[in-house]
């Protein structure tokens, strides 16, 4: 299995991003994804995660509200919409789809809020 994110660019704070994940590979392993992010000197951090058949979302609280996770299972693919980005959204966002079994990670796109 294999992750390949894009999307990721600077943009000012107020602003929209939307992030693909794309998965290739044997995508029968992969049910609930996720999206991480890790800003400098700070720890990775869950943002948001979806189950296998999309209708199950969970967000972070800094983000509930102005991002939405979704995914196309026939595109094979996972996306994160960031609405009213701020300065603190800055970060390296880090896909990672699985099971019990194995978790696999992407190696991230770089998105830059600016104020």
């Amino acid at each position: 299995v294999q992750l390949v994110e894009s999307g990721g660019d600077s943009v000012q704070a107020g602003g929209s991003l939307r992030l693909s994940c794309a998965i290739s590979g044997d995508t029968d392993s992969i049910n609930g994804m996720r999206w991480y992010r890790e800003a400098p000197g700070k720890q990775r951090e869950l943002v948001a995660r979806i189950d296998k058949g999309g209708r199950d979302t969970r967000y972070a609280d800094s983000v509930k509200g102005r991002f939405t996770i979704s995914r196309d299972n026939s595109a094979r693919s996972l996306y994160l919409q960031m609405n009213n980005s701020q300065p603190e959204d800055t970060a390296a966002y880090y896909c990672m789809g699985g099971s019990e079994v194995a978790w696999y990670w992407g190696l991230g796109t770089q998105v830059i809020v600016s104020s």
